[in-house]
């Protein structure tokens, strides 16, 4: 990934926060019938663990079955950043269109697992997570679910661990501008409904007023 200096995304709770809110990782691998990607719902157990399930169907855990080395996308908020946000552009019209965003780079190494007990797990795990933010004391829990249809489900995936031993992560938020244009570009993007990549962008602006 390209990656300035000024654009490195160093902050842990940041990357977390990317990771959580954006949890359909794109995984990609290098395998014998080449580039390999797949989309993927994943859940992060501390900073260096990565959960999951594919599909039985799904080649992917044929074609990695080595464990090979892995690329974990995550890409969170983004948006078009137009030259006529910047306050300056009337002074001199040196600026032209850019894109804002935050995405992070997980590489790691993938292994499989086949067993009932780790494919119970992980989809316990996922669904606890997502079901108790979703809807609460209502969330579906694995025992709502007839329990010879639960096992056949079981039976159609196969669960998978990321071991991470390297994290990249870029937030390009407009925080290389100065801060009139830098206001002005998060002003635009608000405008435009891209809400969340907005208060990123304001807060990267008082974080860099503060540093």
């Amino acid at each position: 990934m390209y990656l300035p200096p000024h654009f490195q995304e160093l902050n842990p709770d940041i990357i977390s926060q990317i990771v959580a809110t954006a949890p359909l990782a794109c995984i990609v691998a290098q395998t014998s019938e080449g580039l390999v990607a797949n989309h993927i719902p994943v859940l992060a157990k501390g900073r260096d663990t990565l959960i999951g399930h594919v599909a039985l169907a799904n080649d992917m855990h044929r074609l990695m079955a080595d464990g090979p080395p892995v690329l974990a996308i995550f890409r969170g908020d983004h948006g078009y950043v137009s030259p006529n946000y910047y306050p300056t552009k009337a002074l001199h019209h040196r600026h032209v269109p850019t894109w804002n965003y935050q995405v992070v780079h997980m590489h790691g190494t993938i292994s499989f697992q086949h067993d009932t007990r780790s494919k119970r797990a992980v989809v316990g795990l996922l669904t606890r997570h997502h079901e108790q933010g979703l809807n609460g004391d209502a969330a579906w829990r694995m025992a709502d679910a007839p329990a010879d249809y639960m096992a056949q489900m079981l039976d159609n995936i196969v669960a998978f661990q990321i071991t991470v031993t390297r994290i990249l992560a870029k937030s390009k938020l407009s925080q290389n501008r100065e801060p009139i244009d830098g206001q002005g570009a998060a002003d635009g993007v608000r405008a435009s409904g891209q809400v969340a990549l907005a208060e990123h962008m304001v807060q990267r602006l008082a974080d860099k007023r503060e540093g």
